[in-house]
């Protein structure tokens, strides 16, 4: 034995050896095998102070160059006369392994452990253990190799880690994250471009069952939260399951395009579209669709970001409605009114018919009964018009107590009718009003060859006004004989 503790094979080989005896830690196995002890993986694990006093009975009795190198010993004696910083912390639970089995008769055993240089150093190690021959009833000659795998388990750790921080940003990411494989997509472009086609625009134009066959070709590989809470998920499976719900109507649309932006090589590109939710209700989309890098050759990574502009787009369409719309009758606008006359000056679309309509008594039910009456009436008579009018035709709130509506492509016959339409639905509205009766002055006019719309209004207005005129000498005449 000493002869093979000094060899050369020993001393000169390149990775740490120890030699150990284990006899007293086998005194120790032969107590609790009395005790009735068999798993001794759990004994262990139950109370790692059992660890701890069989770490206790193990005996150093050499050591090669390349130990002493690696544990930053100056001698033998200098390292095991440190051993306790050698083996501590983490070293029990990794211990645990080689003595399960010895315990259970196994002649070698290999795992990896954690030990310390005298400096302080941690050491990620490769133990491999091995019961010398002769020695197997005893265990007093075992001979360990430690491996330095520090370099390895750092980059492991660290790949975890990125792992984690990836995943992280992934799931608790506030947009809407899917990541899809587009490679069966990129191999159906490919295909179309074999056969000779330059121009995917036309090409879906003639066949766009193209592009509904791309869309069925998507995979998705994973989703996270925000996506499920966007989209009124419970689950992913309940998502992938009704992705039909989600991306419908104008969605062909808008992924046609994206086909397109990829048949030009744009792996990058964004729009904006409208999904839906599993409830119904319709999500504005900032879609941001990237191929990840290392897989621009076949597409089978990508990643999708949905950013919900829904407020947003609700926000800029009410402001777009406020600017072309009276709020209190819900009527168009005078500045809308300003630019459609423009627009049917500027149309070859003719006769176009006018009504001018001016609410009358507004002011005396302002000055006697005070606004919020006053606004009731012109609330009342929005209604009457909204429910007579309809496209293409306009109605509009042009002043306090004026109104017109804009009739493109309208005779004087049809005027007469939009006219008495009007009239009908104020009766109607006057029998739930008793005791507030709306009452209008009407004119209109249609256009005669070659005349400009703002004679046509000009022509309707007079009309009004006389009826204005006669509707104030009427109620005069009342009030004197009254």
């Amino acid at each position: 034995m000493t002869e093979y503790l000094n060899s050369d094979i020993f001393n000169l080989a390149p990775v740490a050896m120890w030699i150990e005896d284990f006899s007293s830690v086998q005194k120790q196995f032969a107590i609790w095998r009395a005790q009735g002890i068999t798993d001794i993986r759990a004994f262990l694990c139950e109370d790692l102070s059992r660890v701890a006093q069989c770490a206790a009975m193990i005996r150093v009795l050499d050591v090669n160059a390349k130990t002493l190198s690696l544990f930053e010993a100056d001698s033998k004696e200098h390292l095991i006369a440190n051993i306790d910083q050698v083996f501590r912390d983490d070293m029990l639970e990794s211990h645990i392994n080689e003595l399960s089995a010895l315990f259970d008769g196994k002649s070698e055993f290999v795992g990896n452990a954690v030990n310390y240089t005298l400096s302080g150093r941690r050491l990620d190690i490769q133990l491999r253990g091995s019961v010398m021959p002769g020695y197997e009833a005893s265990l007093e000659r075992l001979l360990l190799t430690t491996e330095d795998v520090t370099e390895r388990e750092s980059a492991r750790r660290a790949e975890i880690e990125n792992r984690r921080y990836a995943e992280g940003i992934f799931q608790h990411s506030p947009v809407s994250l899917w990541v899809e494989d587009f490679s069966r997509i990129k191999t159906m472009l490919e295909e179309v471009r074999r056969q000779g086609i330059v121009d995917l625009r036309i090409f879906t134009d003639v066949h766009p069952e193209f592009v509904r066959h791309c869309m069925s070709e998507i995979r998705v590989i994973d989703i996270n939260q925000a996506t499920l809470d966007l989209f009124c998920a419970e689950n992913s499976q309940m998502l992938l399951h009704r992705l039909g719900d989600i991306f419908r109507d104008e969605m062909e649309k808008h992924f046609r395009e994206q086909l397109i932006d990829l048949w030009n090589n744009n792996l990058f590109h964004q729009r904006e579209v409208v999904n839906y939710a599993l409830d119904g209700s319709e999500r504005y989309v900032l879609l941001q669709f990237s191929v990840l890098p290392g897989h621009e050759d076949d597409w089978s990574l990508v990643q999708v970001a949905l950013t919900d502009i829904t407020a947003r787009k609700k926000a800029e369409a009410y402001l777009e409605y406020l600017g072309r719309h009276d709020v209190l009758t819900k009527l168009y606008n005078r500045a809308f009114y300003i630019d459609e006359m423009n627009r049917l000056e500027r149309k070859p679309l003719r006769p176009v018919s006018a009504l001018v309509i001016d609410l009358n008594g507004l002011k005396d039910t302002n000055d006697t009964l005070g606004h919020d009456a006053g606004d009731a009436l012109l609330r009342r008579l929005g209604e009457v018009l909204g429910g007579a009018v309809s496209r293409p035709n306009h109605a509009a709130r042009i002043g306090g107590d004026e109104f017109a509506v804009l009739m493109p492509g309208a005779d004087r016959q049809a005027a007469l009718a939009m006219a008495d339409t009007i009239q009908e639905l104020l009766k109607i509205n006057n029998q739930f009003y008793s005791h507030a009766p709306l009452s209008i002055s009407l004119g209109f006019a249609t256009s005669e060859d070659g005349e400009k719309i703002e004679n046509v209004l000009r022509r309707a207005d007079a009309m009004m006004y006389e009826q204005k005129r006669a509707h104030r000498s009427h109620r005069l005449s009342l009030i004197k004989n009254a």
